[in-house]
């Protein structure tokens, strides 16, 4: 597969190896707005790019949106190890290419996950140390069903999705971080800090081992 999709190395006085941020919340806790956010303000977070079975959508370009390859394309590198997670929904099957990754983050390049809890495990399993998992929370039950129902969720949609946060909410303590998203500033503002923090690291800043042993 072509090495696409991410920047090259940024240029930087002190060179520090890559980050993964996940971002995971049961469906209606502000996941997608508040990573939207994080990549609007950020240069130097990229969303990561998943490989995918099914066809481009009109104005998807690979490489960019996703890497479109075909099942058989898809299997093989999955079977060579080329997968650092994967998962078939609806007869289509999706990925995160491991090549991509870890380019990614050996060029300085930090990350950005929207995936669920199974895929944060798998992801912190794959890479270890090189993942910072942040899992929001709503502030109540009540104002989950009530950010459900503003969306437009039927009710049966929304005691489906209400049953389904039960069981995604009993793997917060399996995350680095938990954040309740009860004003999207605030929790913007939250998980900068932690991704600041993370950035900062003394295990991420080996170059600067030289800059304090010259002092």
């Amino acid at each position: 597969m072509p090495d696409q999709g991410f920047p090259r190395a940024r240029l930087s006085t002190h060179a520090r190896r890559g980050l993964c941020l996940v971002v995971a919340a049961p469906s209606g806790c502000g996941k997608s707005t508040v990573a939207a956010r994080l990549l609007a303000d950020d240069p130097g977070l990229r969303q990561s790019v998943s490989v995918t079975t099914r066809a481009p959508r009109p104005g998807e370009t690979d490489g960019v949106h996703y890497f479109f390859r075909t099942q058989e394309e898809f299997d093989s590198l999955a079977a060579s190890g080329g997968m650092l997670e994967h998962a078939t929904v609806f007869g289509r099957s999706y990925g995160i290419p491991r090549a991509q990754v870890e380019a990614a983050m050996s060029a300085g390049t930090d990350l950005l996950f929207v995936i669920d809890w199974q895929g944060h495990r798998t992801l912190r399993a794959k890479l270890p140390g090189d993942v910072v998992g942040v899992f929001l929370l709503p502030p109540s039950r009540e104002a989950l069903r009530h950010r459900l129902r503003k969306r437009g969720d039927s009710e049966s949609d929304i005691e489906g999705r209400m049953a389904e946060a039960r069981s995604e909410a009993a793997h917060w303590a399996e995350f680095d971080h938990a954040v309740v998203n009860d004003d999207l500033t605030s929790t913007v503002t939250a998980v900068r800090a932690i991704l600041a923090a993370a950035r900062t690291a003394v295990t991420r800043q080996s170059a600067l081992g030289g800059v304090a042993s010259g002092l």
